[in-house]
């Protein structure tokens, strides 16, 4: 039969079970006794099979390690089966792991028919239909699933588990863009509250897993995502001694994210106070057209003793898109998630795969009439590759253009004059723009095109009232700080200071300064500087229609002072090239970064 061996004990420890007998077949692996030490058990089991021969310990014995547990006989060839309650199915569900799935499926869309039925009627997706949407399949990782609201004073347990499931808010880190950027893609933190949850409401609870997904991101560099709509904050939760609950940490937490990470906000409905705040501190605010966004909603501006306001009243979307709040207003929930997750990709570096326009158009794509308007978002649609652009913020500061673009598969922010509003003049909200849009692309390593067709900033005495001098200068102190690449091309006029906003401060600060062949140049507005330094002269002719005929002369002789091509003899720009040319140079620029 061969030869025996012990089975000795791997640590000092109790003997709680003995399963080996005398004469019992066993099976390698089979267990024969379980020690306990340190409140844990450890099983000891046969190495190889054989045949039992002695039992050398009993209940309640202690050992030591190395001691003799049992004595076995090898026996060859013998199987035995282990014992049935070592067995393991792989598709088991043990009991606890049945309770774990059970809570979970509290939270899950396919067991809350009526919730998802009430933003069917609304036109609206559930929290989870989103984040399914913008995150690749399989890749979501949710963190605090399992939480309820604070409300076991007021509530029972089991009301909260099936009406408040991970207390109005799903979070966690999911991949998004894997497909065109690789399998890696980017991780991002997604956080969404959950309007069928006590309407999206800020609860003690989520304002806790806020924090924790908040310091995730900042750990480990993630853009965060975050969908916004709800209520703001919650009176009702009642589990801790809150007085006014002003040492909330998140708000401090996701405005230290600001320029660390990219910040998406989202918003489909309603959004108000807490939310809302949240929301202002995004990089970037993708809204519906059904969006409702203010620092209060009606049960606060009631309380205030301002009036009685419904929802639909409170920061409607087209307002807020006209100030400046929404810089991307959709139509839906879908188009809100895929525009976040264009965003997201000028953030996720180049592609390979691009295409473009035929470049030959831009030749005339300015009108010879220096005197007429074009569409300079179908110039910008032209230069970049097909499909790349994404304009931020078109609905305040309509003077100029702010969008993210593609130059072969590069991201660039492409920053350009609208000639089609007051004649492409800076005013101020065009500057703040510019300059908030140029410091966003400055912090996350984006280069800059400047596409300049200005007369200089806007003057007078209604402009001044605005504080056109502290906004210019923003314009200035944005440029000189840019930590990128950027270049100037100008496209038709470039003057004075205005003109010198759109190259970082100065002709010269530019990786190039370039202009097409319709390019004009001058320290101001032709028609002004012929009015302002030939005024005497121009007073003394009586004659209205010989005065406008001299006023003509003299322009026409300083539009071929500045024309693109003197320029460029003087040296005070690179070079003037045919349009064709642009996306090569820009490209000069932007190679090696």
């Amino acid at each position: 039969m061969g030869d025996s061996f012990h089975v000795r004990a791997p640590l000092q420890a109790l003997v709680v079970d003995v399963r080996a007998e005398v004469g019992q077949t066993v099976a390698a692996g089979q267990t024969l006794v379980i020690l306990e030490a340190m409140k844990m058990q450890h099983v000891v089991a046969a190495e190889q099979s054989g045949i039992v021969k002695r039992v050398l310990v009993g209940l309640d014995a202690m050992v030591a390690a190395g001691d003799a547990l049992v004595l076995l006989e090898r026996a060859e060839h013998v199987e035995a089966a282990r014992d049935a309650a070592e067995e393991t199915s792989l598709d088991a569900i043990r009991a606890d792991l049945a309770a774990v799935n059970e809570r979970h499926a509290f939270g899950l869309d396919e067991n809350r028919p009526e919730a998802v039925a009430k933003r069917r009627k609304t036109g609206q997706r559930t929290a989870r239909e989103n984040i399914a949407d913008l995150v690749d399949d399989g890749t979501f990782t949710e963190y605090g699933a399992l939480l309820i609201a604070a409300q076991r004073r007021r509530r029972a347990i089991e009301d909260l588990i099936q009406r408040t499931p991970a207390d109005g808010m799903v979070a966690g880190i999911g991949r998004v863009n894997g497909e065109a950027f690789g399998d890696t893609g980017t991780q991002c933190a997604v956080m969404s509250y959950d309007y069928t949850v006590l309407a999206g409401t800020q609860g003690t609870m989520n304002h806790l897993k806020k924090d924790r997904m908040f310091e995730i991101a900042e750990q480990r560099a993630l853009p965060v995502v975050l969908f916004s709509e709800g209520g703001g904050g919650r009176p009702g939760d009642t589990d801790y001694a809150i007085v006014a609950g002003l040492d909330c940490r998140a708000f401090q937490y996701f405005a230290e994210l600001s320029r660390k990470v990219p910040l998406i906000g989202v918003n489909s409905g309603r959004c108000f106070a807490g939310n809302a705040a949240l929301l202002g501190c995004c990089d970037v605010v993708i809204a519906t057209k059904a969006s409702n966004i203010g620092m209060g909603g009606p049960a606060m501006i009631e309380g205030g003793g301002l009036g009685v306001f419904a929802p639909e009243e409170i920061g409607p979307s087209a307002s807020q898109y006209r100030n400046g709040v929404i810089d991307v207003l959709v139509d839906d929930d879908a188009e809100a998630v895929a525009t976040a997750k264009k965003y997201l990709s000028y953030f996720q570096g180049a592609l390979s795969d691009w295409k473009c326009a035929d470049q030959r158009s831009l030749r005339s794509a300015i009108p010879e009439n220096r005197l007429r308007v074009y569409d300079v978002r179908s110039v910008i649609e032209t230069l970049a590759d097909t499909d790349s652009v994404l304009e931020l913020t078109g609905g305040f500061g309509v003077g100029m253009v702010t969008a993210l673009a593609r130059i072969e598969g590069k991201p660039v922010g492409i920053v350009a004059n609208d000639p089609m509003h007051l004649g492409g003049a800076i005013d101020g909200e065009a500057a703040d723009k510019a300059s908030g849009f140029m410091r966003l692309c400055s912090t996350f390593g984006i280069p800059l095109v400047f596409l300049c067709d200005t007369p200089g900033f806007m003057v007078g005495p209604d402009a001044e009232k605005t504080g056109r001098v502290k906004r210019a200068g923003k314009r200035f102190t944005t440029g000189a700080s840019l930590e990128v690449p950027f270049c100037t091309i100008v496209l038709r006029k470039g003057y004075g200071l205005g003109a010198q906003s759109m190259a970082g401060g100065s002709f010269k600060a530019p990786a190039f300064t370039i202009s097409w062949p319709s390019g004009e140049f001058g320290a101001m507005g032709l028609e002004g500087a012929v009015k302002l330094a030939f005024r005497k002269e121009l007073e003394s002719v009586t004659d209205p229609a010989a005065r406008d005929e001299m006023i003509a002369q003299m322009v026409e002789q300083l539009y071929e002072r500045g024309r693109a091509i003197n320029m460029a003899e003087h040296f005070e720009i690179d070079a003037v090239i045919d349009p064709v040319e642009s996306r090569r140079w820009i490209l000069s620029a932007i190679a090696q970064y």
